[in-house]
């Protein structure tokens, strides 16, 4: 059972979703019959394996000291729709699961909607949606819970529960919470600073400024199919780049459009390894950090060649550890207090672009009598930034979802830069 105050890092996405959902979401296409009966059972085997989903969030009166209490009777909601429209899974996410809050007062702090093609026939096949709150999971948690879902359907049995892991910041080496460290953090962050102001990178400006209350996220959805993916890795082997420097490259020079000559783009960096007790990929709990990058904007490849170098520079010095460390002293105590830290993220804050790329995934071709495809994460971004692109490559595919402040950036906009990022790597790759 889990009952203890909320950490610094999940006090600051706790207090997000209050302003703006804040909600990680992953889809995957099931062909066969799924009954309801199978996934109201998987649904309770997944509650009784993690700690994280018989919790709920309460607060003090005036919204602060937020705290995980347990539920009494957990159960994950199961919304199902019908649906003719094979791309019915994409207007449910951008239209209901980006825009709706979870219930983090009541719990669980997540969901499922099985959206059903033609129903007892032949042809019945599902697209299967769980979301989950960004406060007790990062995306590759929810991919892990998502197959281990359809396991369960499947009728994989159960195994024990997990015991109740510590918050992350509780796991942290040593050495990155001392004084020590601190104090080197703060320096390389006025160095930072400096070199900021000299390359002066650009930063996305919204069309219209929204208030943090009302930013809503939507999504635009791209993909490269396995031929393109295949000139991809391959023209990235012969570069000898990684194909995520190639994929912030593309991003940050179809942000950067035709005057900018740098741009700042943040990458989510998992650090569960790092831990002085490493996590595994299906522990629940959001173990990512957001490093930002000034990535200077010239060809492709040799934008890759400084994105790719920048990010290996500031995760070997430990600067997404750092960040989280430091959350303690810059996370805001309620609501109420936070519209400072609200205006310095606006303001200067890693995520205001950012690429996640979960990298080649290995979510199974095949669970029990199922064929399984189409596997789709999206991220929610409440106050965090304007856009980010969440990439995985799984499936014989490269899926690429742009998800954007509704508003902030104009649906024309928003499609804009992503056809140019697509259109941009795979003129690259001779596509």
């Amino acid at each position: 059972m889990i009952n203890r105050p909320l950490s610094p890092a999940e006090r600051w996405y706790w207090l997000c979703d209050q302003l703006s959902p804040l909600n990680c979401i992953v889809r995957v296409h099931i062909a066969g019959a799924v009954s309801c009966a199978d996934l109201e059972r998987a649904a309770a085997g997944l509650v009784a394996e993690h700690p994280l989903l018989r919790v709920a969030v309460a607060a003090a009166p005036d919204g602060t000291r937020p705290r995980f209490v347990p539920v009494k009777d957990p159960r994950i909601p199961i919304r199902t729709v019908t649906a003719e429209d094979p791309g019915r899974w994409e207007r449910e996410i951008d239209g209901v699961e980006l825009v709706t809050p979870l219930a983090t007062r009541s719990g669980p702090l997540a969901r499922i909607v099985d959206i059903i093609h033609a129903p007892g026939s032949a042809q019945e096949c599902h697209d299967l949606i769980l979301t989950v709150s960004h406060i007790i999971a990062d995306g590759t948690a929810v991919m892990e819970m998502l197959r281990r879902l359809l396991e369960l359907a499947a009728g994989t049995p159960s195994p024990e529960p997990h015991d109740p892991l510590p918050p992350p910041e509780a796991m942290l080496p040593r050495w990155i919470k001392g004084v020590p460290r601190t104090l080197q953090t703060v320096a390389w962050a006025v160095a930072d600073q400096i070199a900021t102001a000299i390359a002066r990178p650009r930063r996305l400006v919204p069309d219209t400024p929204v208030p943090a209350e009302r930013r809503r996220t939507r999504l635009v959805h791209r993909e490269l199919d396995a031929e393109q993916l295949d000139r991809l890795v391959s023209r990235c082997k012969r570069e000898g780049l990684t194909v995520h420097s190639a994929l912030t490259a593309t991003m940050a020079i179809a942000v950067a459009g035709e005057d900018a000559r740098c741009v700042t783009l943040g990458s989510p960096v998992d650090f569960r390894a790092e831990l002085v007790r490493p996590v595994g990929s299906r522990d629940l709990g959001s173990y990512v950090a957001t490093v930002p990058s000034h990535i200077r904007i010239g060809p492709l490849w040799a934008t890759a060649r400084r994105a790719q170098r920048d990010l290996n520079r500031r995760t070997r010095f430990g600067q997404h550890l750092a960040l989280i460390s430091m959350l303690r002293f810059m996370t805001p105590p309620s609501v109420g207090r936070s519209a400072r830290t609200i205006a310095m993220v606006d303001r200067m804050g890693p995520g205001n672009v950012c690429l996640s790329n979960l990298g080649r995934f290995p979510f199974p071709d095949r669970v029990g009598e199922w064929d399984v495809s189409g596997i789709q994460p999206v991220a929610g971004l409440s106050i965090s930034g304007l856009l980010v692109a969440v990439v995985i490559t799984s499936h014989s595919a490269l899926s690429w979802n742009f998800s954007y402040i509704e508003g902030a950036l104009i649906r024309e906009r928003a499609e804009r830069i992503a056809d140019r990022a697509v259109e941009i790597l795979l003129s690259s790759i001779g596509g």
